[in-house]
């Protein structure tokens, strides 16, 4: 009888796993580069989380407007096709927007190690 050859698992793509978590923010809230980097085992990772956001614009799929810094700021708009596109895009889901801040962030935050546990 001959041995079956093990098939390895597709190695996983950090990109692809910040996009997947990112689709689950439901409208009208937000979360943070760094709460979803040390969702996904990379507690150092929120810069890289920032990067896969910057690449995720042209896909309408990926919510990237839901994404702001850990204090709520909107420091990804300028990534999108216009300054004012972040913005706008959260206040059509009735989350209000003040100096580039999101207004009652701590109510709007939106923790995948919370929400999805």
């Amino acid at each position: 009888m001959k041995p079956t050859a093990s098939v390895a698992p597709e190695p996983r793509n950090f990109f692809q796993d910040v996009h997947e978590v990112v689709r689950l923010i439901p409208a009208g809230r937000v979360s943070t580069y760094g709460t979803i980097a040390h969702y996904l085992g990379a507690r150092q990772g929120a810069r890289t989380v920032g990067y896969a956001m910057m690449g995720a614009h042209p896909d309408a799929s990926i919510p990237a407007h839901r994404v702001v810094n850990r204090l709520g700021h909107l420091t990804g708009r300028l990534h999108f096709a216009t300054p004012t596109a972040m913005q706008e895009a959260l206040e059509a889901e009735g989350v209000r927007v003040e100096d580039d801040r999101v207004v009652d962030f701590d109510q709007l935050f939106w923790d995948p190690a919370v929400e999805l546990a």
